[in-house]
């Protein structure tokens, strides 16, 4: 059985060819990813049993989704098969001082039209060790929330980790919403990852002396917010990256880790980015493979870094990386020389 179960939407993804606007662009091209099913792929590719669990159509558009996961090794056995729709999303890859954009048409999916009836939690979490969602989840319905509680009960009685990315999307709920819903499913949460802006967004917890856009960012401050989200919710870990955004195809990339009586922090990289989507999952996947491998807190961030940081250099959502690769970065070969 899985030792780590994921929850939430895969979507499909259509981008025009490098780096052209969407007005320009005459094709897209289609990929499959998604928050949590990014988490389940790149802990497969680190060799733990990882599954996904969501709602698809019973359609080929939906069997190319499950396709897309079973390909890269992760567990789709316990995924739902009804509804009408996959979810999309269209990117827009921004270049130098020209931000990136995400465009959604991902009302009315399979997942966001999803009953508490659909999962059983009980089956699902036969064996697990750790289960991962993201903010992204509850923010597509009450129902959705709804189920996100359900599953987050279930594992806590069975003792299992729970760890989850705050992932604050404005296109999909307000920060009031998100503050509450959220609010209720932390307490059931050991291990909060969050970005520089998540904390402030969703709780209302602002690090001080720090100008996100300026690409300043104050280590001590963000000590102070990780504490703060600890004792509010009492969480075993709490893990912030810290984007320093240059522009956006140049970005300062780190992360920071409290464990409730620690603070640690990793390497800078400097980071030229080819994709940055999915950089947030490539750390959360990271994490959680060096929290199950039993690595120290500073090298298990370390290796989330790492293996984030070389993430920016992949295209699609998916980070293709094998453990190995990221040990060598995180132990300090970053020369990006020719490997033969």
């Amino acid at each position: 059985m899985a030792k780590v179960i994921t929850f939430g939407e895969i979507m499909l993804r259509l981008a025009p060819e490098g780096y052209y606007r969407f007005a320009q662009s005459e094709s897209f091209g289609a990929i499959y990813g998604g928050g949590e099913a990014n988490v389940a792929t790149s802990l497969s590719n680190f060799d733990i049993d990882a599954a996904f669990v969501t709602k698809l159509p019973k359609h080929e558009i939906g069997q190319a989704a499950v396709n897309t996961l079973r390909k890269y090794g992760v567990d789709t056995s316990k995924v739902v098969r009804g509804g009408d729709r996959v979810g999309i999303y269209f990117l827009e890859k921004g270049a130098s001082q020209r931000p990136s954009k995400v465009i959604y048409d991902r009302a009315h999916s399979s997942i966001a039209t999803a009953t508490k009836e659909d999962f059983n939690w009980d089956e699902i979490f036969e064996g697990a060790e750790w289960f991962h969602f993201t903010g992204i989840t509850p923010a597509l319905g009450e129902n959705v929330a709804d189920i996100c509680l359900e599953a987050c009960k279930a594992a806590k009685s069975k003792g299992i980790i729970i760890s989850c990315d705050l992932n604050y999307r404005k296109n999909l709920w307000t920060t009031e919403q998100a503050g509450r819903t959220m609010g209720t499913l932390m307490k059931y949460v050991d291990v909060c990852i969050a970005n520089e802006e998540d904390a402030e967004k969703v709780f209302g917890i602002k690090a001080d002396d720090t100008d996100i856009s300026g690409g300043k960012l104050s280590h001590d401050a963000y000590k102070a917010v990780a504490k703060k989200l600890a004792e509010r919710f009492e969480f075993s870990k709490v893990a912030i990256t810290l984007r320093g955004s240059i522009s956006a195809s140049d970005n300062n990339w780190a992360a920071m880790l409290f464990d409730g009586e620690e603070y640690f922090f990793s390497k800078n990289y400097n980071v030229h980015i080819v994709d940055r989507v999915g950089g947030g999952d490539s750390f959360g996947a990271g994490l959680i493979y060096g929290a199950i491998s039993g690595m120290s807190s500073q090298e298990m961030l370390e290796f989330a870094v790492a293996a984030s940081c070389l993430k920016h250099s992949i295209e699609g959502d998916i980070n293709h990386v094998s453990v190995a690769e990221v040990k060598t970065l995180a132990g300090g070969d970053g020369s990006g020389r020719v490997q033969r």
